[in-house]
């Protein structure tokens, strides 16, 4: 169950990101445009999707943490965000519904980082069998997000 200050965290988070990122744009290119409605809009519309993004339907939060990810950091590759963007509001709630938005597997420092410990801890981790060491090196993603998981269970 997510708390209150996670909600109001993440909505603020989504109200900064969909601004900064589509907003201010808008207002650049198109000085003369009324954008107050928009603004509004995205006021609301964070609101909803910080609850479904924290809400007890898996495959929900999954599709809207996706549509999130792929509207917020659009381009020609796949989205492969630094180590630091998993701190944020986003990308916990992206770590544990979503997992990474383009690998199956990621290294120690990137998993150290969706899961908010060392990268010693995640060694830690993997020698206990806690999480899944993937053939082609590093930590599966699946075992991060059962990880996140369990976390959030207790």
């Amino acid at each position: 169950m997510a708390t209150t200050s996670e909600h109001v965290d993440l909505r603020t988070d989504l109200i900064r990101l969909v601004t900064s990122r589509l907003l201010d744009p808008l207002e650049i290119l198109l000085p003369q445009a009324d954008l107050a409605g928009l603004r509004s809009s995205v006021e609301a519309d964070a609101e909803m999707w910080a609850a479904q993004l924290l809400g007890p339907d898996d495959t929900l939060a999954r599709q809207v943490a996706i549509r999130l990810m792929s509207v917020l950091y659009p381009g020609d590759t796949p989205f492969d965000p630094p180590e630091s963007w998993w701190a944020t509001p986003l990308g916990r709630v992206a770590a544990r519904r979503a997992g990474h938005p383009s690998r199956d597997h990621v290294s120690l420092g990137v998993a150290g980082a969706m899961l908010g410990i060392t990268r010693q801890g995640v060694h830690d981790l993997v020698n206990r069998n806690k999480l899944l060491r993937h053939p082609d090196g590093g930590v599966t993603v699946d075992s991060i997000r059962a990880r996140l998981g369990l976390r959030r269970e207790q």
